[in-house]
This record gives structure tokens, C-alpha cells and sequence, in this order.
């Protein structure tokens, strides 16, 4: 049962970080095609990092779920804390480029 629910974890913090990637991407080929648009792109570079740290963190959660019960804990705490951070770090570029409305 622990290993079925450190699965569906790491799976929610892989799709939590790739989220964040993607809007990033998204961000920045939307940044390259605007006139003007070079301060967004400095700023989706400098959040690679972190969307980079995310998902490969996550991702080693999920492998870590092949393992034993005592990796599944280990797996649960890392997608946990990559899940949320990527969530925070998507939150907090949506709130800082929001348009509309």
C-alpha cells in the first residue's frame, strides 16, 4: 500500500515540475517573438534552474519507488518538497507575468 502511494506522489510532483517547465518554455518563445520582450527572457532563463532542479528531483523520487518500503518513504518526502516547490515557483511567475482579466 506505501508503494502505491508514494507512486502516485512521485507521479504529482514529475507533473508538478514539468508544469513548470513547460510554462516556462511557453513563456520564453512567447518573450522571443515580442519586441521588447528581452527582460522576460532573462528572467525564464534565470528560472531554469530551479525548474531544472525540480524536475529532476522528482524524477528520482519516482525511480525511487521501485524500491523498497523504506525508499518509498524516502521518495514520498522528495516529491513532496519538489511537487511544492514547483508549484510555488509556477505560482509566483504566473502572479509576476499575469495579463487579462
Amino acid at each position: 500500500m506505501v508503494h502505491l502511494i508514494a507512486f502516485v506522489i512521485a507521479l504529482v510532483g514529475v507533473l508538478a515540475a514539468l508544469g513548470h517547465a513547460g510554462y516556462l518554455a511557453m513563456l520564453g518563445s512567447a518573450a522571443a517573438k515580442r519586441a521588447g520582450g528581452a527582460p522576460i527572457a532573462q528572467y525564464v532563463r534565470s528560472r531554469w534552474g530551479v525548474a531544472g532542479g525540480t524536475t529532476a528531483v522528482s524524477l528520482l523520487a519516482l525511480l525511487l519507488t521501485a524500491g523498497g518500503p523504506a525508499l518509498d518513504i524516502v521518495a514520498i518526502i522528495l516529491a513532496v518538497g519538489s511537487g511544492v516547490t514547483a508549484t510555488k515557483a509556477l505560482q509566483s511567475t504566473q502572479t509576476k507575468y499575469r495579463s487579462g482579466g
